[in-house]
């Protein structure tokens, strides 16, 4: 699958732009011409490096008057002050991924008529297997992120704010590997064996996530928790400890920050 536009700008060249950049430049390549911010000069010698089609533009409105998509890949704390003095053409494709700015301020920043929509790639799309949340839904935005993974459009801006706080639970899978990993190095284990086993035993368990027909993960939790096993035992204690607590009320509060709300 080609993606439908033919120069792809990019104004941020971070982690996510990279994964981005490599992800629709793998083989077979979906664009022709990708052009890059220097604002990260190592990200963007390295992709400038590994792949022809990409060019390092001498600003961001070079950026911005190159590509027939602009893809908005930068902090929330400098969005502003560096969309602002952009100029856009009148039905110019702008996909945002600031995280929790929504999408009537980024069109206020860029003033021109766009067709403006959000997303969230996440960095698995460097090897297009990534889900993206998409608002609002957009055919030629679906047919981008299509290649990247499996789009997902949101019928509403809550829907998509809820995936949005949904996705920040990345840190805190890898965290409670590393505490695993942690925990079995100071019983003695060495690290690389702890790591190969924890790392397959989360991988294994997201296959069967993934392929079950179970109707809920409680349901999934409970297959896996033989009564009175050591499982059902680690549940409980996760419960009684306040992990469960502990897990909503950070996603209550990365959601009141994702709408603009005191967290």
């Amino acid at each position: 699958m080609s993606s439908p536009f033919s120069t792809i700008g990019f104004i941020g060249t971070g982690a996510i732009t990279e994964a981005m950049v490599r992800g629709l430049l793998a083989e077979p390549a979906a664009t022709a011409r990708i052009v890059v911010s220097a604002r990260n000069a190592q990200t963007a010698a390295r992709l400038a490096a590994d792949f022809p089609a990409v060019e390092i533009a001498a600003d961001n409105q070079a950026i911005v008057d190159a590509a027939d998509l602009v893809i908005l890949a930068i902090r929330p704390q400098i969005a502003e002050e560096v969309v602002r003095p952009l100029v856009f053409r009148a039905g110019q494709a702008v996909i945002s991924l600031v995280a929790a700015v929504d999408r009537e301020r980024v069109a206020d920043w860029i003033g021109a008529p766009v067709n403006l929509t959000q997303a969230i790639p996440l960095p698995f799309v460097a090897r297009r297997i990534g889900v993206t949340a998409i608002f609002p839904p957009d055919p030629l935005a679906e047919r981008l992120f299509g290649i990247l993974g499996t789009p997902v459009p949101c019928a509403s801006r809550e829907e998509y704010q809820l995936l949005a706080a949904a996705s920040a639970m990345m840190a805190t899978y890898f965290g409670i590997m590393d505490e695993t990993v942690r925990w079995l190095g100071a019983k003695g284990m060495p690290d690389e064996a702890a790591r190969t086993y924890v790392t397959a035993l989360f991988a294994d368990l997201s296959v069967s996530a993934r392929d079950t027909d179970l109707p809920s993960f409680a349901e999934l939790s409970h297959e896996y928790a033989t009564k009175g096993g050591l499982n059902e035992q680690v549940h409980d204690d996760f419960r009684r400890h306040g992990g469960a607590s502990a897990i909503t009320s950070a996603l209550e509060r990365v959601l009141a920050r994702i709408e603009g709300k005191p967290f």
